[in-house]
């Protein structure tokens, strides 16, 4: 975004259409390392993994296994009349497309989107429907099967207009659930950020219908920029879920990663600042590294913050100039242990340049947490 302005993003939400104006974001002065060379590559070199198809578009869910990378998409409004959502599979070595899983029940006339997913240890692929729910896919010889494993998010009033004790969204306004991020914690449970609803739901073991498990106004997004609540992660020591909010309401422009405790009802007073960012910066997805740094994809600074275990921004990450493809509004990230590299998924959301949906890779020497998914391998 810092090369590129929006005047108008208009999207369908199901109660009406909603315009907002994104302004010229001011970026931050890039924090340059020294550069530094390495087995696997110059620190913060970035490459083309794969160059993803036009259709559907807007990619932006990432999960590594195995020998195998998935790429989920379109995350967008505007799809109605269009393709069914995809996940776009790829070997992670030879960097080969291997096959392509179509989204099947996606009622094409409607909006319909597939955002972040995840892969459990016998390769069962979660992926998260605007219109399905919480969905999985089995692969069965040549092919994935799908099944619905959770029900999708239900649609909550805003506070603001219903008495107490209501279930409720801490808005300020009126907006549809819209899931963002999925993690899975030791126990089986499913956790997913809502963008437009300031809440953190969670599903039980073996899925089900979503319940509530932490809300907060801090959470919430803009009136004309309403993605709030966005990339979600458990840190390295399993005490706290980590959401990033991209735009805050309280701060308007300003972005955050905040930490909730990892209990089964956690009070919104115990919602922790661990970063801000500067207005249109933008944070979006994000992993914990094995050395306890955190990687955030800046959607709105085309970069990746690294944060050092304190919550300090110790660099960021940009493409060289003149890249082919460069950090365009990257959104999710996973890690290449073999590689040690991070995997990013470039979004492209507000150049919505096709030639830039791709997934790229970075050079970091650093691997994925290693606790990260205990209960999917």
């Amino acid at each position: 975004m810092s090369h590129h302005t929006l005047s108008k993003l208009s999207y369908s939400i199901g109660k009406g259409l909603v315009y907002g104006a994104l302004p010229l974001l001011s970026i931050a002065p890039a924090l340059i390392p020294s550069p530094a060379r390495a087995e696997g590559g110059w620190y913060g070199e970035v490459k083309t993994f794969a160059q993803l198809p036009a259709e559907p578009g807007y990619p932006e869910g990432i999960a590594v296994h195995g020998n195998r990378v998935f790429v989920s998409g379109a995350a967008t409004f505007g799809t109605a009349g269009k393709g069914p959502s995809k996940i776009f599979v790829y070997d992670r070595d030879s960097k080969v497309h291997k096959t392509t899983i179509v989204v099947m029940g996606e009622r094409l006339d409607e909006e319909h989107a597939l955002s972040s997913i995840a892969v459990d240890g016998k390769g069962r692929v979660y992926a998260l429907s605007t219109q399905l729910g919480l969905i999985r896919f089995t692969k069965v010889g040549p092919w994935y099967v799908q099944e619905r494993y959770g029900r999708p998010l239900p649609d909550l009033p805003a506070c603001v207009d219903v008495s107490p004790g209501t279930a409720c969204s801490p808005t300020p306004f009126d907006m549809p659930p819209l899931p963002n991020d999925i993690v899975f914690d030791e126990a089986g449970n499913v956790y997913v950020s809502d963008s437009f609803q300031a809440t953190v739901w969670r599903y039980c073991p073996g899925g089900g219908r979503p319940k509530i498990w932490f809300q907060s106004a801090a959470l919430s997004g803009e009136v004309t920029q309403p993605f709030g609540a966005n990339g979600l992660r458990l840190d390295p020591q399993r005490e706290n879920v980590y959401v990033s909010v991209t735009f805050s309401l309280q701060d308007p422009g300003l972005g955050y990663i905040y930490r909730i405790p990892l209990v089964d009802d956690p009070d919104e007073a115990d919602l922790e600042q661990v970063h801000r960012y500067e207005e249109g910066a933008a944070p979006d997805g994000f992993a914990f590294g094995s050395s306890g740094k955190l990687y955030v994809t800046l959607a709105g600074a085309n970069a990746i913050s690294v944060l050092d275990e304190d919550g300090n921004e110790t660099t960021r990450i940009h493409s060289p100039p003149g890249a082919s493809i460069p950090l365009d509004a990257p959104a999710n990230v996973a890690f290449n242990d073999a590689a040690k590299t991070l995997l990013i998924v470039n979004h492209a959301l507000f150049s919505g340049e096709p030639d830039h949906f791709a997934v790229l890779r970075v050079w970091v020497g650093d691997t994925a947490d290693p606790l990260e998914k205990p209960w999917l391998r």
